[in-house]
């Protein structure tokens, strides 16, 4: 199959018409009617039946269908990365993607040391996860991007920001909590508490951790991000288990946290597309981030 064919049966296969198709790829349904028919006789089988005006995809179909999507959100990503490669340095500022915890209160302090030097320059701010992040700054859909941990991308380049630690946190007075400074990580996992996603490092970790165990969490609750668990444990719902920058967000006086032992480091690190000059902008966000994170 030709790609001009891949896109015709993706397109049959959204809409389920060749009217639909036509429309959704901007041709002709002539066009679009030969294209399927060219891709089927290559093929030597059928990939439609038509049933009351409308294509019926075939079990082949179907198949071929699972790899086909993938092809095409390959070829969105070189449709993007064309983009803003076309789209110049001067026009677009400085394009910043954090983690959501991180914008919360380092992202602000960082960027008022960052406007004492650059007042003028135009800056967009982004919040993924870091895996989303990491892929994006691939595509060069922005400069800079501010993730946990390292992503180890063939196509970025990373730099060191500031390292923390894992922490517990729970409202005063609530179930969970202590007076101690620090708590055994063991001993919080044999009780419900708040934790993160398993698609987020800090979450994939403590997956990795239960499965050591031999036993599955106890109840508790799964959020996506490290400030929303901080929220809940600010509002007495349980422990739990965040990063050390983002406990420091904290403006609740009635949250205590504890240090998990065995200590266990937290990075957070830059990633730049790998080849690109180093642009002073982005250098400069870079020092004013490290200077508000080590000043919190």
């Amino acid at each position: 199959m030709r790609l001009k064919h891949i896109e015709v049966f993706n397109a049959l296969m959204l809409t389920g018409t060749v009217s639909g198709a036509a429309k959704l790829l901007h041709v002709t349904q002539p066009a679009a009617t030969q294209s399927l028919q060219l891709a089927e006789l290559q093929l030597g089988y059928q990939l439609f039946t038509r049933q009351r005006r409308r294509l019926v995809p075939t079990r082949e179909a179907h198949a071929l269908y699972v790899e086909v999507q993938k092809l095409m959100t390959q070829l969105e990503s070189v449709k993007r990365l064309a983009q803003a490669l076309g789209e110049g340095d001067s026009s677009r500022g400085l394009r910043i993607l954090i983690v959501p915890s991180l914008a919360i209160r380092a992202l602000p302090d960082a960027l008022g040391l960052f406007r004492q030097r650059h007042p003028k320059i135009a800056i967009s701010v982004r919040t993924l996860h870091s895996n989303e992040i990491a892929r994006a700054i691939a595509l060069q859909e922005g400069d800079v991007g501010i993730v946990y941990g390292s992503v180890m991308h063939a196509g970025l380049n990373e730099a060191h920001i500031a390292t923390g630690r894992l922490v517990c946190v729970s409202r005063v007075g609530k179930k969970g909590d202590d007076r101690r400074s620090t708590v055994a990580l063991e001993d919080l996992m044999r009780e419900p508490f708040i934790r993160i996603d398993e698609r987020d490092p800090l979450g994939a970790m403590l997956a990795d951790q239960f499965s050591r165990m031999g036993a599955p969490p106890v109840g508790g609750m799964s959020v996506q991000t490290h400030h929303i668990a901080m929220v809940l444990a600010e509002q007495g719902f349980g422990p739990a288990i965040i990063d050390s920058f983002t406990a420091q967000a904290s403006q609740v006086a009635e949250l205590h946290m504890r240090t998990v032992t065995p200590e266990i480091p937290i990075e957070v690190r830059a990633l730049m597309p790998r080849g690109d000059i180093s642009q002073r902008p982005v250098d400069d966000f870079i020092a004013a981030l490290r200077a508000a994170i080590a000043s919190a």
